[in-house]
């Protein structure tokens, strides 16, 4: 049986980048020219994996994409960044997902998320491999209605053989914000954005919450942790979230200290921002350690 510092589970998709888009473009078959565009490694547990990978975890995915040219492209470029993709299956009639995200100009930039889901809806626990590793982190919850609703069997499973376990939700799609029974019981770390944490109204053993260019605050039931590092003007903040995932759980999996954690997860999250897209300026361990010497924890 392999072995893994961590299995990512969730979802894996090319993302088409295109800045500088009106807040409301234009219909009528208007052709309206933005300041650029670049195609990514999309989904949020597939640049956690490629995040974790960079900072020298051994690392796995498991995700599901189609037999596709945008599924080509998914797993070639986890590959070439040191993540172990055999975990990954491939539908053989339904596309790999596809999300377009228009980001807005200036200093008040906003982004929109265009996702076509594809094959994720039928990712589920039967696709997932017989490996085992020292965590498991599933993310994009909310895209993947059958993979959701095995998790708190998969992380009661994990955590009874020694493993611990995370959860990024991401955003959910149809504003429910409902979790399967039993699982923030079996979920030791939950990684929501601020606006998350607000709609899911829950706390796991340790809850992290991301507030963006603020820093992070953890919550572990008795006592809280907030870190923030020095600000960096962004040229991307996509995926910037999922960076942090990938420095706190490296972090964490190093030490098991929680300060050290947020901090490479600050740092990890602010790096990524320098280019467009959630893992072409994903820092190696030196580089985003430097940093996290310079993140303030109180």
């Amino acid at each position: 049986m392999k072995s893994f510092d961590l299995l990512v589970v969730g979802d894996a998709n090319p993302d088409v980048l295109l800045n500088g888009a009106p807040a409301v473009p234009p219909y009528g078959q208007a052709e309206t020219l933005v300041a650029s565009g670049a195609l990514a490694l999309g989904g949020s547990a597939a640049i956690v994996a490629h995040g974790a990978a960079r900072l020298g975890l051994s690392t796995a995915l498991a995700a599901m994409v189609g037999r596709d040219a945008a599924g080509d492209f998914v797993l070639d470029a986890l590959t070439a960044a040191g993540v172990d993709v055999t975990a990954c299956v491939r539908h053989e009639t339904l596309p790999t997902a596809l999300t377009v995200c228009l980001t807005t100009g200036g200093a008040a930039a906003d982004r929109a998320i265009l996702t076509a889901p594809g094959c994720l809806p039928h990712f589920g626990p039967e696709h997932l491999p017989d490996v085992a590793a020292r965590h498991l982190h599933a993310a994009s919850y909310f895209l993947q209605p059958r993979l959701a609703a095995a998790l708190p069997s998969l992380f009661r499973t994990a955590r009874a053989t020694g493993t611990t376990t995370s959860l990024d939700t991401n955003h959910d799609p149809a504003e429910t914000w409902q979790l399967a029974a039993g699982l923030v019981e079996a979920c030791d770390v939950l990684l929501p954005n601020e606006s998350e944490a607000r709609a899911l109204n829950v706390r796991a053993r340790l809850t992290v919450i991301k507030q963006g260019g603020k820093g992070a605050t953890a919550h572990d039931g008795e006592k809280s942790l907030t870190a923030r590092g020095p600000e960096l003007a962004p040229v991307d903040t996509v995926g910037a979230g999922d960076s942090f995932d990938a420095g706190f759980l490296a972090g964490y999996l190093a030490t098991g200290d929680l300060a050290h954690a947020l901090a490479l997860g600050c740092a990890c999250g602010s790096l990524s921002t320098r280019a467009a897209g959630g893992t072409a300026a994903q820092p190696d361990l030196a580089e985003a350690a430097a940093l996290a010497a310079q993140v303030e924890i109180r």
